[in-house]
C-alpha cells in the first residue's frame, strides 16, 4: 500500500482499496492519480480495458470530494448499462469506509422513476449513459451545474454508439470551470475533436501507443476455406477445454445462427445480438458471468462496453473493419496483466485485411494449424484426468468404497482408466476418429491472385457529412442488418446531405427491406435504389457504376479506405466538371447543394 501512498491517496481511501487486496499501481494508475490529485488540469489518457482505469480517475476523485454538499460534483459518462454499473459498483466499494460519499448511476432499460427519486436524495458521485441523462436533464430531474469533474471513460465507444450530440449537449450543460479527463483505447478523429473543443490544455497520458493492443494478448489465426470455418471454431473450443470467451460476427444472424449451432454440438453459450430485450440480455449477462456460459456469441455493437473478468480467448469469427474495432475485441483478454488470447479465423480473401491490421498494430499473428481429431482428444483427455487428480476425496464416500473396491476388483489399473475415459469421452473419440484436415494447403494459401469478377449496383441513403456520417458508420449500419455474411462493398462516397455506396448485384435480393427501422443520429436511415433518366439501374454488364468514375477494382467490404480524404470527402462534380443539381435526399425540405 506504499506506493499509494506514495501518489497522494490516504484515509479511509487507502483502507477501502486494501480490504480489495489492491497492493501495487498499474502503470495507468501510477499515472494519472498524481495528476488528478494535483494541480487543476485537465486530461487524455489512452489505455486499453482491463488495465486499472476505473481506479486510476475513481480513487483522487473520491478523495477530492467536498461531502459537505449534497450536489453532483463528479460526473462520469460510460457508454453502456454494464459498464456504468460496474464503474458505480467499484466506486462504492472504493469508498466503503467513507458513509458521507453516495455514488449513483442512471442507465437506460430501467425505471426513470427510481432513478429521478435516488437523485433527490442526493448524491455527489453520478455515473450516467449519456442517452438517460440526456432524457433526465430535459426532464429537469438532474441539476449538473455544480460539477467539478466530468469524466468520458471509453469516449471511442461512445462515439462509436452515436452519442457524439448527447456528449456535446451534455457538456454545454456542464461548468466552464470544470476539469474534463478523457480515456479512451484508441484515438478516432472523433475522440480528438472531442478532446479538442472541450479540453483546455490537457495533458496527454499514453500507456502503449495509439490503436496498439495490450502486450498480455498473443494473437493468432487460422487460415481456412470459407466453408470450413464453423468447423474450425467448433474445434478450437474443443482444443481448449478451458475456455472462457467471447465469439465475435459482424452481423446478429450470424450471431443468432452460430449460437444455434454451438448449442446443438453440446458447447454452453448464448448470443448476444440488438434483437434481445433488456431482462434477455441480463439474462445471458448473468450466466455468462456466473461462468454456466463457456462461450457468447456477440456482435460488435451488443457487447460494446462489456466488462467481464478472466476471458481466457477472443475469438474473431469474422475480422471487423477497421483496426480500432479489432483493438477492442482483442482488449477484452489478457486484462489485469494476465495473459489472453486473441484468435482470428478466415478464409483466403482476408489475408489482406490481417495484414493491414498487423501494420497498424505493430504485432504479428501468430499462424496456428487447425486442430486435428488426435490433438482435440488429447486436450479433452488431459484435462479430465487433471481434474480428477485436482479433486480432493469426499468424506461421504467413504461408506460406499467397500462396495465400488467390489465393483471393480477384477479391472486393472489400466482397464478401470479405459472404460472410465471411453465412458466419459466415447462420442467426443467417435467423432474425432477420422475427421479431414481443414488446413490449407501450402499451394492454395498462395493460390493465383486473380481478380474476382462483380456486378455492382448502386443505393444512395439520406444522411452524410453534415449529419456526422462516415463510412465506417456505414460499414457498421451494413454489418448490423444485411441479410447475410460475406456481402461485397464497392466504392462509397460521402456527399453534404447524402451518401452513395455500391452492392454487389448478387447480394441485393430482400437487401434494401432490410433497413427499414435503422436510424442513424435519430434519423430515419431511407435506402433509395439509383436509378438513371430511362429508370434503369445505373449498371453496366462486366463494369463499374458511373456514378463512380469507371475503373475496374475490386472492392469489398473488408477493403481499408484507400485515403483519409477520399474516406470523408464527395465530389459535387459531373463527368466534364459541371456541378450537379440538387436531388432529393429523402428528408423533407432539404437537397444536395
Amino acid at each position: 500500500m506504499e506506493k499509494f501512498r506514495e501518489l497522494g491517496l490516504e484515509g479511509e481511501i487507502l483502507k477501502g482499496i486494501e480490504d480489495l487486496g489492491f497492493e501495487v499501481p498499474s502503470p495507468i494508475q501510477e499515472k494519472v492519480i498524481p495528476v488528478i490529485l494535483g494541480e487543476e488540469n485537465d486530461l487524455v489518457a489512452l489505455a486499453q480495458t482491463g488495465t486499472g482505469k476505473t481506479a486510476a480517475f475513481g480513487l483522487p476523485l473520491l478523495q477530492k470530494l467536498d461531502t459537505s454538499l449534497s450536489v453532483i460534483q463528479v460526473l462520469i459518462l460510460s457508454p453502456t448499462r454494464e459498464l456504468c454499473m460496474q464503474i458505480a459498483s467499484d466506486l462504492q466499494k472504493y469508498s466503503k469506509y467513507r458513509a458521507d460519499i453516495r455514488v449513483t448511476c442512471v442507465y437506460g432499460g430501467a425505471d426513470i422513476r427510481r432513478q429521478i427519486k435516488e437523485l433527490e436524495r442526493g448524491v455527489q458521485v453520478l455515473v450516467a449513459t449519456p442517452g438517460r441523462l440526456c432524457d433526465l436533464i430535459k426532464r429537469g430531474a438532474v441539476n449538473i451545474e455544480s460539477v467539478r469533474a466530468v469524466v468520458l471513460d471509453e469516449a471511442d465507444e461512445m462515439l462509436n454508439m452515436g452519442f457524439k450530440e448527447d456528449l456535446n449537449f451534455i457538456l454545454d450543460e456542464t461548468p466552464e470551470q470544470r476539469n474534463t479527463y478523457l480515456f479512451s483505447a484508441t484515438m478516432p478523429r472523433e475522440v480528438e475533436r472531442i478532446a479538442r473543443n472541450y479540453l483546455r490544455h490537457p495533458q496527454e497520458i499514453a500507456v502503449g501507443k495509439k490503436n496498439q493492443g495490450a502486450d498480455t494478448v498473443s494473437h493468432e489465426y487460422y487460415q481456412v476455406l470459407a466453408k470450413d470455418c464453423y468447423e474450425t471454431l467448433h474445434r478450437v473450443i474443443d482444443c481448449a477445454p478451458d475456455m472462457y470467451a467471447i465469439i465475435f460476427t459482424r452481423t446478429k444472424v450470424d450471431a443468432r445462427e452460430i449460437a444455434r449451432k454451438l448449442q446443438k454440438d453440446g458447447i454452453d453459450c448464448d448470443a448476444l445480438h440488438g434483437d434481445l430485450s433488456q431482462s434477455q440480455r441480463d439474462d445471458v449477462m448473468e450466466r455468462f458471468r456466473a461462468k454456466r456460459l463457456k462461450v457468447l456469441v456477440a456482435t460488435d455493437v451488443a457487447a460494446r462496453g462489456l466488462d467481464v473478468d478472466n476471458l481466457t480467448h477472443v475469438i474473431n469469427y469474422n475480422l471487423p473493419e477497421d483496426v480500432e474495432s479489432y483493438t477492442h475485441r482483442s482488449g477484452r483478454t489478457g486484462r489485469a496483466g494476465r495473459a489472453g488470447i486473441s484468435v482470428a479465423i478466415i478464409h483466403s480473401k482476408e489475408k489482406g485485411k490481417l495484414r493491414r491490421i498487423e501494420n497498424m498494430l505493430k504485432k504479428k499473428f501468430q499462424y496456428r494449424e487447425v486442430p486435428g481429431g488426435e490433438e482435440v482428444c488429447r486436450a479433452q483427455l488431459s484435462y479430465y484426468a487433471d481434474k480428477i487428480l485436482a479433486a480432493e476425496p469426499k468424506e461421504t464416500l467413504d461408506k460406499f468404497q467397500q462396495e465400488l473396491y467390489a465393483k471393480f476388483a477384477d479391472l486393472s489399473k489400466e482397464e478401470l482408466i479405459r472404460k472410465m475415459m471411453s465412458y466419459e469421452f466415447g462420442k467426443l473419440l467417435k467423432k474425432y476418429a477420422s475427421v479431414a484436415d481443414l488446413n490449407l494447403a501450402v499451394e492454395e494459401r498462395h493460390e493465383k491472385k486473380k481478380e474476382e469478377h462483380f456486378d455492382f449496383t448502386t443505393f444512395s441513403v439520406n444522411v452524410g457529412r453534415e449529419d456526422g456520417f462516415t463510412p465506417r458508420d456505414l460499414m457498421a449500419i451494413i454489418n448490423e442488418n444485411a441479410p447475410r455474411r460475406g456481402i461485397e462493398i464497392g466504392n462509397i462516397r460521402i456527399f453534404e446531405n447524402n451518401a452513395k455506396f455500391e452492392v454487389d448485384l448478387r447480394g441485393v435480393d430482400g437487401f434494401k427491406s432490410h433497413f427499414r427501422n435503422v436510424n442513424f443520429n435519430g434519423l430515419p436511415f431511407v435506402l433509395t435504389e439509383v436509378k438513371d433518366r430511362y429508370g434503369r439501374d445505373r449498371q453496366e454488364k462486366g463494369g463499374r457504376n458511373r456514378d463512380f468514375g469507371g475503373g475496374k477494382r475490386r472492392s469489398t467490404a473488408n477493403n481499408k479506405w484507400r485515403s483519409e480524404k477520399r474516406r470523408n470527402e464527395g465530389s459535387t462534380r459531373g463527368r466534364f466538371g459541371e456541378k450537379k443539381k440538387g436531388v432529393d435526399n429523402g428528408r423533407k425540405g432539404r437537397k444536395n447543394r
